[in-house]
């Protein structure tokens, strides 16, 4: 990173070389890539060991994804404000928010899974409703032991959050592929070797995200890097400092934590379409990952950008790295959905569906393809640059607003109400919904007003 003289008082440029950029996003972009790729691998192993344990893992992952949302959200809060204590070149600060990040994310993770196990019954029969026997008790074991891998994925996120931060996004990314291996290869071996039910995928998930917290906390116990961890015992809490992590971190896990409610909601919805709708929607979404992870990992590097630019007080600068990366999202975005949709007729014969099952997959993977290439960029980029900015609270409330008012509302105006079944609410998610988030962040970006919500001295 280039630091130039400052131009003002209180303020200096800030500039992200293209090899700094690249560096700092390409794992990033990898790292998603490969967790999609991981999750595709693990549903191919699942949907071996019986309906029972595809029935409970969809169902316990409904929630432990909410989880892991809203997590890797605070994760992402917090590293924007260590960022904008690096602009400032207040190293200590800097510091000590990533270890109150950790410590938060931690105590957070901890309370969470206490709710979730002392109220596990009343989850599983009121969440979950009336379920078959054997579905109930695969989804009661599978529960129980991927719940507590909860605080392992929280604090392996806040971890890689830190490292982003520290643009070493490489460190993230290794400790990614060693996750990603304990879990595939502990879930080959549970299942085909050992024969094992739905415990045989739940297990590797349990120990892959334990080893990958302890690894990537036991890294950042190095007192040579610029954020670090020290002696736990010795911690102490800093009010002013878990309020501007809170300031960010809160709001952008309920938003998230919202987002993946109103999932929830139009997975129901389009569940009472039928079986031709339900298989379009799954391969919908398994694509619709495809479709986004390019601009997913862009966007975690921009955090990173934004945020050191915004606590140097270089606001043109955020603004000059912003345009840059924008065109960096179009082209990635344009080149991955457009391979995708030329793919659409091969992926189509991978899939032994029903000919409507197909027609309509097809119909939603366009849908979100050609939108994930217009729309995409500025409905998600805008938004992540306001966060890294501090104007989180904006953010929260125009992205529930629009989720529940446009996404959801709609959807079932046009998929229930009109007839338009699942193609009505991929309409309404990636058209509709997209298109009001574009315009609303464009616009509060092009105001200004982020300009005045950095964190508190």
């Amino acid at each position: 990173m280039e630091n130039q003289a400052p131009a003002a008082a209180g303020k200096r440029e800030i500039r992200f070389s293209n090899r700094e950029l690249t560096a700092l996003i390409a794992p990033l972009i990898a790292e998603q890539f490969l967790a999609i790729l991981v999750g595709l691998a693990d549903s191919l192993m699942v949907a071996t060991v019986g309906d029972a344990a595809i029935s409970a893992v969809s169902l316990v992952d409904s929630i432990s994804n909410l989880m892991i949302y809203v997590f890797s959200a605070m994760a992402a809060g917090g590293a924007a404000v260590a960022g904008q204590y690096i602009g400032r070149r207040e190293r200590d600060n800097a510091n000590s928010a990533g270890q109150h990040l950790i410590v938060l994310l931690g105590a957070a993770s901890l309370f969470f899974i206490a709710l979730l196990y002392a109220f596990k019954t009343a989850v599983l029969t009121t969440v979950f409703g009336q379920i078959d026997a054997d579905v109930m008790a695969a989804t009661d074991k599978y529960y129980t032991i991927v719940m507590a891998s909860i605080p392992g994925i929280a604090l392996y996120n806040g971890g890689a959050a830190i490292f982003r931060t520290m643009e070493r996004s490489d460190v993230s990314l290794k400790v990614s592929l060693l996750m990603n291996a304990i879990n595939v290869g502990g879930n080959a071996l549970l299942i085909f070797h050992y024969h094992m039910d739905v415990a045989g995928v739940a297990i590797p998930t349990l120990v892959s995200r334990t080893v990958a917290a302890a690894v990537i906390l036991a890294l950042l116990f190095n007192d040579s890097l610029p954020l670090h961890l020290s002696n736990v015992r010795a911690f102490r809490p800093n009010a002013r400092l878990l309020k501007n992590i809170l300031y960010i971190s809160i709001p952008s896990g309920v938003e998230n934590g919202m987002f993946q409610l109103g999932r929830l909601m139009l997975f129901s919805l389009i569940s009472t379409f039928g079986t031709a709708s339900i298989v379009a929607n799954a391969i919908g979404n398994t694509l619709g990952n495809f479709h986004c992870f390019a601009g997913q990992g862009l966007n975690l590097g921009m955090t990173t950008v934004v945020s050191q630019c915004v606590g140097a007080g270089d606001f043109d600068g955020a603004r000059y790295h912003m345009r840059k990366l924008l065109k960096a999202a179009y082209a990635l975005m344009a080149a991955v959905n457009l391979a995708i949709i030329a793919l659409l007729p091969a992926i189509m014969r991978v899939y032994d569906v029903s000919p409507e099952g197909e027609r309509l997959a097809v119909i939603v993977s366009l849908i979100h393809g050609v939108a994930a290439i217009f729309l995409w960029v500025p409905s998600f980029s805008f938004p992540t640059f306001l966060r890294a900015a501090g104007d989180a609270r904006f953010t929260m409330f125009a992205s529930m607003l629009s989720m529940w008012l446009c996404r959801v509302m709609f959807a079932y105006i046009f998929g229930k109400f009109m007839g338009y079944g699942v193609v009505g609410v991929w309409v309404a998610h990636a058209i509709l919904d997209w298109t009001v988030r574009s315009i609303v962040f464009f616009l509060r970006y092009r105001g200004g007003r982020w300009t005045t919500k950095a964190i508190a001295a």
